[in-house]
C-alpha cells in the first residue's frame, strides 16, 4: 500500500503540472474558438527567457541575491510574454477575424515554428539552468503507518502546490470576473461580442497574455526540474491529450483530465509496464485520448455541439 500511494501522489504531482500547461490551451480556446498548437512553444519561450534573464542580470544590475535576481528575471520575461500577445494579436490574429477555424490552426502553427526558431536566435540553443531555490531532498511521510513511509519529492510537491494554486485562481478569474465574462462571450460568438462594445482586440492581447504567464509558471517549473532545453516544448504537448479528455472548453475539465492523465500513466508504468516491456507511461496519454475521441468526442466535460440544418 505504501509504495501504491507513493506512486499515486507522483501522478497527481505530474497530473498537476500537465492541467496547468492544458489550461493555457483551454484559456485560448475560449476566448478565439481556436486550438493553440503554439502552446507548448510559448512554454519553451518563456523557460528560455527567463534561465537567459537570470543568468544575464548578475553582471548587467551588479544584483548578487537569488530572490532579487529570479523576481526581476521573472518580471522581464512576463514583459516579454506580454509584448508577444500584443504582437501575435497586432499581426496574426486581428488580420483574422471571423475566418474559419482551421486558418485559425494554421496561423498557430506558423507562430509555433517561429518561435522556436527566434527563441534558438535570441537566447540561444544549449541547455539552461532556472535556480528558484525549491528544495531537491526527498520526504517520507506516513512512516508511522507503513514501512518506510511514502517517499516524496519536496521539488514535486512545491510545484504541485504552486500549479494547483494558479488553476485555482485562473478558474476564479474566468467565473467571477468582468473580464472572465467577456472571454466567454467573445468565445461564444465573436460578432455579437463586438456588437454590444467588446473590444474583440484587446480582449485577444489579454488571453494571449494569461496564457503566457501560464506558459512562464510551467516553464519555470519544468525548466527547475529538467532543465530548459527543446525537449520542453514536446513535455508542454502532453497537455494535448489533457485537453481532449477533459474538452477543449472545460477548466474543470483540463484539471481532471490532467489528475487522470498523470496517475493514469504512473500506475499503468509501474504495474503493466513489466508485462509488455516498458514505455508505457510515453503512449499511454495519447491512447487513451484516442479513445476517448472514438467513444466521446467532446471530452469528459466539454460541450456537445449540434449543427440543425
Amino acid at each position: 500500500m505504501g509504495f501504491f500511494l507513493e506512486t499515486l501522489l507522483g501522478g497527481l504531482m505530474v497530473g498537476m503540472l500537465y492541467s496547468l500547461i492544458a489550461l493555457g490551451f483551454v484559456l485560448i480556446y475560449k476566448a478565439s474558438g481556436v486550438f493553440n498548437f503554439a502552446q507548448g512553444a510559448m512554454v519553451l519561450f518563456a523557460a528560455l527567457a527567463m534561465a537567459r534573464f537570470a543568468e544575464w542580470l548578475p553582471g548587467l544590475t551588479g544584483l548578487t541575491t537569488k530572490w532579487a535576481v529570479n523576481v526581476l528575471a521573472f518580471a522581464m520575461a512576463m514583459a516579454v510574454m506580454v509584448a508577444l500577445a500584443w504582437a501575435i494579436e497586432r499581426l496574426v490574429l486581428g488580420k483574422l477575424v471571423n475566418q474559419e477555424g482551421i486558418t485559425l490552426l494554421m496561423a498557430t502553427l506558423g507562430i509555433t515554428y517561429f518561435l522556436d526558431g527566434f527563441g534558438q536566435t535570441l537566447f540561444g540553443s544549449d541547455i539552461y539552468k532556472i535556480d528558484i531555490g525549491m528544495p531537491k531532498e526527498p520526504i517520507f511521510l506516513f512512516d508511522k503507518t507503513f514501512p518506510g513511509g511514502v517517499l516524496v519529492n519536496k521539488e514535486d510537491l512545491y510545484a504541485a502546490l504552486i500549479a494547483a494554486a494558479l488553476v485555482a485562481l485562473l478558474s476564479l478569474f474566468f467565473q467571477k470576473t468582468s473580464t472572465g465574462r467577456a472571454l466567454r462571450a467573445v468565445a461564444d460568438d465573436h460578432q455579437a461580442a463586438q456588437s454590444i462594445g467588446i473590444p474583440l482586440g484587446r480582449i485577444w492581447v489579454i488571453v494571449w497574455s494569461v496564457a503566457g504567464f501560464v506558459a512562464l509558471v510551467a516553464g519555470v517549473i519544468w525548466g527547475s526540474k529538467l532543465g530548459v532545453q527543446f525537449s520542453l516544448s514536446l513535455v508542454a504537448l502532453k497537455a494535448l491529450p489533457v485537453v481532449i479528455l477533459g474538452g477543449l472548453t472545460s477548466v474543470p475539465g483540463a484539471i481532471i483530465g490532467g489528475l487522470v492523465i498523470g496517475v493514469g500513466e504512473k500506475l499503468s508504468e509501474i504495474y503493466i509496464g513489466p508485462m509488455l516491456g516498458g514505455g508505457i507511461e510515453i503512449w499511454f496519454a495519447y491512447v487513451l485520448a484516442l479513445l476517448f475521441l472514438l467513444v466521446r468526442p467532446q471530452g469528459l466535460f466539454g460541450e456537445k455541439i449540434i449543427d440543425r440544418v
